[in-house]
């Protein structure tokens, strides 16, 4: 059975990759860590929060497919496999899987806590589940290092994104009919 993309469908993936993109030039490098903090997180969970699972899974195949390709659309600009395989590469291979759990266990109608409990578990322990032990490995340092250096200090700008973008998926849910006539 052949599976079919609406146009719709098309330009809601494009977008929310392409702000994907734009979000990873946010970025505030921290001096003690090779992971910057960057607005990618954010756009990601509210991608997952907007889309299907198939969609959300779509974008952020895109978003990768990208960067490794060597388009400037991972953080400050950075491309290629070799950021994949470097420090940063967990955390990015992470975003897909974080992407497809919160818009698989997001539910079908909307509710505020559904949606801060799966984007908050998906954000900031899935996505450290894959992104830590690689950065530990990938830097040559201790598992409680790479927990120091890309977890910790991350912590409360990833509280403040998840509100962020719990937030904003609740106020553009009912007013972008267009993101949410597939559902």
């Amino acid at each position: 059975m052949k599976s079919k993309i609406s146009i719709h469908d098309c330009t809601r993936i494009s977008l929310l990759a392409a702000l994907i993109a734009v979000s990873s030039y946010i970025i505030i490098p921290l001096p003690f860590s090779p992971v910057p903090v960057t607005g990618q997180t954010l756009a990601i969970m509210l991608c997952a929060l907007l889309l299907t699972p198939s969609q959300s899974t779509l974008t952020l195949s895109i978003y990768l497919l990208l960067g490794i390709i060597g388009l400037p659309v991972f953080a400050g600009g950075s491309s290629g496999i070799g950021v994949i395989l470097g420090p940063t590469g967990g955390f990015l291979i992470g975003f897909l899987p974080m992407a497809c759990f919160i818009s698989f266990f997001k539910g079908s109608s909307p509710n505020m806590l559904r949606y801060f409990l799966v984007s908050g578990f998906s954000s900031l322990i899935l996505l450290n589940l894959i992104g830590v032990p690689w950065l530990a490995y990938s830097a040559g340092i201790s598992f409680s290092q790479a927990i120091a250096l890309g977890f910790l200090p991350f912590l409360p700008g990833g509280i403040l994104k998840l509100f962020l973008a719990v937030l904003l998926a609740w106020k553009l849910i009912p007013q972008l009919s267009f993101m949410t006539s597939n559902r």
